[in-house]
């Protein structure tokens, strides 16, 4: 058992679509394209590396595997969740992510993707695409082929503190000027549906995956945004955003000292602003927005202190 929180060092990932935004929260990016912070990530495309303690120098990956106890000895192959902090400077492309049986099938075993965000910060009139408008495959299909993606593609308005749940299945696109906190199933499988007709770096038209996607779209689709309500306890207002079968994800608003009791396998909270302490019955650690700290199992109960705002995941 340990008392002490892991804080690990971020991947970071360069997109066509991506900015310079996560500079802001306290990150040496590596260039103005810079799109994905991958916080957590335990994946053979990225893994993030403890900065602390007596696991300094592991990755996340490497503790899942061999020292399991800190995951409350929770079974499974692989580290289940991966988050990331998404930078939109341009519009994503339109994409769909497979579920677990179909990924596994046609992508060498990797689990499927389901996910959710939080818009952290967005321009005014930032949107999202977030499901589709066809009411049968038939009608997918021939929109697709037709090209007609005005009339196909959900948009949906969106303002820093929304949240959204993305099950695996439903056609979305992240829009240009929206910071992202994404809390998803361990994988990077991505199905691109259309890209607004870019090119890559060569000059290319990036790949899509028609035939994919069109497999594993859901007909018809119109998920609804969740509503965020939070409750005060003392100096913390918090919020379920989401508990669903492969995550569970918490807003934490702390304005002042809060006392908390870690109870899940692992708890990952993601420190999106301001700043302050968490201190358990051993330690105290100092902790800043754009960092990331695992609570292992058997952490018990702690205290945060300061003002924040963190988004915290677990199982």
């Amino acid at each position: 058992m340990t008392t002490e929180p892991l804080f690990f060092k971020p991947v970071f990932k360069e997109r066509i679509w991506g900015g310079t935004a996560l500079a802001a929260f306290g990150y040496d990016i590596p260039s103005e394209q810079t799109g994905e912070c991958w916080a957590f990530a335990a994946h053979q495309n990225g893994q993030c590396v403890v900065l602390n303690g007596e696991y300094k120098g592991l990755t996340l990956g490497g503790l899942w595997e061999n020292h399991r106890h800190l995951f409350g000895d929770l079974e499974g192959d692989r580290f289940p969740l991966l988050t990331k902090i998404l930078d939109a400077d341009q519009n994503l492309s339109v994409q769909v992510h497979p579920n677990d049986a179909y990924a596994m099938t046609h992508e060498n075993g990797e689990l499927g993707k389901t996910e959710c965000w939080y818009i952290i910060d967005c321009k005014e009139d930032a949107e999202i695409i977030y499901g589709h408008h066809a009411k049968t495959n038939e009608e997918l299909i021939s929109m697709i082929e037709l090209g007609e993606w005005d009339k196909l593609l959900r948009r949906v308005k969106v303002k820093p503190g929304d949240f959204f749940y993305v099950p695996s299945g439903t056609v979305h696109a992240i829009g240009k000027g929206i910071q992202i906190l994404e809390t998803q199933q361990n994988s990077d499988t991505t199905y691109r549906l259309y890209d607004y007709d870019r090119k890559d770096a060569a000059g290319n038209p990036r790949e899509l995956h028609l035939e994919k996607s069109i497999d594993v779209i859901d007909v018809p689709s119109a998920p609804d945004q969740q509503t965020v309500q939070y409750e005060q306890t003392d100096d913390l207002q918090a919020a379920l955003l989401i508990e669903c079968p492969y995550f569970s994800v918490k807003k934490w608003d702390v304005k002042g000292a809060a006392s908390l009791k870690q109870e899940k396998p692992f708890l990952l909270i993601s420190v999106i602003d301001g700043e302050g302490r968490i201190m358990s019955s051993e330690n105290e650690y100092s902790f800043k927005k754009g960092d990331h700290m695992l609570l292992p199992s058997g952490f018990g109960e702690f205290k945060l202190m300061g003002h924040a705002e963190c988004i915290v995941s677990s199982l």
